[in-house]
């Protein structure tokens, strides 16, 4: 139904755009189904990618202006499923919900040409459909028996969907399983009126489900009025008390049938957030035109980003759209357009906590050609113990690059100590926490002894240099150009002369004022300092770095991503010195400054260039 819990005021602003991008997005049964979803191509529009970390959820509201007897108009509503149809590669969509109230009254022709109008849709985009008010004859619940609404939008309708996993006997409730961002999601489209029964139906889908993070789909749940903060109504007080609460899994309730739109953030029994929202643009120019809203789910970004629009306007020439028309394209109040910052992981890990990795042993990660390999999860090292001057961390190689320990200048035992923080992707579950600075200088390194191979190693083959690092946040003081690994000694003594300063050493791996990465080197066989430099690194973040090098050129890459600012000149090899290999600084006329301050873990150097898929950090 159209109802208002106050009327639509004017302070509704729209954003005219000659474009709109949408974000990177049989019979009744009761039995719970198992089978995988599935990929599934559209007519035209592509194929929606499920390991995507983004995706986009389409939520339809109440179109029953759309179908009121012999005024009825689809056209707005095609529009719209033609739009999905055409955009769901491209923006990946996942699913369409229909929040109820298809239609005005109910009637077999109304239901009969609204279901017709639901082919452009079907067997491209997968949706759900649930009854409103005005799609049935009479206020009553669920147990209504049959209708024109159940004959039309019953079970058997969603029954060659890939994600349709079931209905309630009575067959005005039902239940979908999309696989998205790698993992399966389940949508609950609930009758308007759900009796006791189907809420013990709706309890038995989430009690087979119990790992799937769930959207509660019905149509009357809150309303709001002009300020778009959103209350529970009557009936959504009943799905709260009933289901909701209860059920940590769902984390979004979406309905229509009151406007203006709005929006609240409830608290669950869990003490976690679900997320209310009300849908409805009935009111609105043309009975809303077929206007739809989409959740677009970034899991990389941690972001549910909202936005409404009409495709049927959006589709017309800007120079013929009417005002009414152009207003209309899109709505971008804080009711229509937002964006929920949502932890995922966080959010979902009483139901279904993110399993870490198991440690990798050293054996697993050391591919043909592997140099040298380093890790900090010594036996004893407990966690915020310090690190002694003279320790030793064996090269897991066998090939002899041993570190020792030893401290800069002046400093302390806490310069250096053992840690259990680690990247969730690294082999070991440890790290070095170092406590480097300036004024004065201090920190601590790790050095290979006088006479290891890979002091001399020149790598004229090609490399591939990795570590882990993570900045502490705040990151507080001066750390600028301070070295995270290096090989001592002056370019200038072997002959380099084109470089910054013939007093920096060969190779360095430092970072800038600017928490930019800086990896340069001087070549082997070019007089030459080609240096990489990255983005702003984030800090409380562990970070891959891994350095590439072909023989030819080198290439840098963060977190698995090749960055832009890769040097184009030629490199080949690394012109050594017979000095030793160091963790933890950088030296500048083979003297030591300051020393690194935040983590560094498992550290590895293998003689050719290895593709992303033989890193360290496995890619996601």
């Amino acid at each position: 139904m159209g109802t208002a819990g106050q009327q639509n005021g004017p302070d509704r602003r729209a954003l005219l755009r000659a474009a709109v991008a949408v974000p990177a997005a049989g019979a009744a049964t009761a039995a719970f189904e198992t089978a995988p979803a599935r990929a599934t191509t559209t007519g035209g529009g592509g194929r929606f990618d499920t390991e995507s970390p983004r995706f986009a959820l389409a939520v339809l509201p109440d179109t029953q202006y759309l179908f009121d007897a012999d005024s009825a108009d689809p056209e707005p509503l095609r529009a719209t499923f033609r739009y999905l149809v055409a955009e769901r590669a491209e923006a990946n969509i996942a699913f369409m919900t229909h929040l109820g109230d298809v239609t005005e009254h109910g009637t077999e022709d109304e239901i009969g040409r609204a279901a017709d109008t639901f082919r452009t849709l079907h067997g491209k985009v997968p949706y759900s459909v649930l009854a409103g008010n005005h799609d049935i004859p009479s206020s009553t619940d669920d147990q209504r028996g049959d209708t024109a609404y159940l004959a039309a939008f019953g079970p058997e309708r969603y029954a060659s969907m890939p994600t349709f996993r079931g209905a309630s006997p009575d067959g005005y409730n039902s239940y979908h399983v999309l696989r998205a961002a790698g993992r399966e999601w389940l949508v609950l489209a609930l009758d308007w009126r759900v009796s006791d029964k189907g809420l013990r139906w709706a309890q038995g889908v989430l009690d087979a489900h119990p790992t799937l993070p769930a959207v509660l789909t019905t149509h009357d749940i809150a309303w709001s009025d002009d300020d778009g903060k959103a209350q529970l109504s009557d009936n959504g007080e009943r799905l709260w008390n009933g289901l909701v609460r209860g059920n940590d899994q769902i984390f979004l309730a979406l309905g229509g049938h009151y406007w203006p739109p709005g929006r609240t953030v409830l608290t669950n029994d869990d003490d976690n957030d679900v997320h209310v929202h009300i849908t409805n643009y009935q009111d609105r120019y043309y009975g809303g035109a077929g206007m739809i809203r989409t959740y677009s789910f970034d899991l990389a970004r941690g972001v549910i980003d909202v936005e409404t629009f009409a495709p049927w306007f959006l589709a017309r020439d800007p120079e013929k759209r009417t005002p009414l028309e152009a207003e209309t394209i899109e709505l971008t109040g804080p009711v229509d357009r937002f964006s929920l910052s949502v932890d995922f992981a966080e959010r979902f890990r009483g139901f279904a906590p993110v399993v870490p990795p198991r440690p990798r042993p050293a054996s697993a990660v050391m591919p043909r050609g592997t140099v040298a390999y380093w890790r900090f999860d010594e036996s004893g090292s407990a966690p915020g113990a310090s690190v002694a001057d003279g320790t030793v961390v064996r090269d897991l190689t066998g090939h002899g690059n041993d570190l020792v320990v030893s401290r800069l200048h002046a400093s302390g035992p806490s310069a250096l100590t053992w840690s259990a923080d680690h990247h969730p992707g690294q082999p070991a579950h440890a790290s070095l926490r170092f406590d480097g600075g300036k004024s004065p200088d201090r920190g601590a390194i790790l050095t290979t002894r006088a006479g290891a191979a890979l002091n001399s190693a020149k790598l004229t083959r090609g490399y591939t240099i990795e570590t882990f690092i993570k900045l502490p946040d705040p990151f507080e003081g001066d750390h600028a150009w301070m070295g995270i690994l290096s090989w001592e000694g002056r370019n200038g003594d072997v002959g380099k002369t084109t470089g910054w300063s013939p007093l920096e050493p060969t190779c360095s791996l430092n970072l800038s004022p600017e928490r930019f990465l800086q990896f340069v080197v001087y070549p082997e066989r070019q007089d030459a300092d080609p240096t990489s430099w990255s983005h702003a690194l984030p800090v409380g973040r562990w970070t891959h770095v891994a350095v590439v090098n072909d023989g030819r050129r080198t290439v840098l890459h963060v977190d698995g991503s090749k960055i832009a600012r890769n040097p184009a000149q030629p490199s080949t090899g690394i012109a050594t010195l017979g000095k030793p290999f160091v963790i933890g600084a950088t030296q500048f006329d083979e003297s030591f400054g300051q020393g690194f301050y935040g983590w560094i873990g498992d550290t590895r150097i293998v003689d050719r260039p290895l593709p992303v898929r033989d890193f360290l950090k496995p890619p996601a």
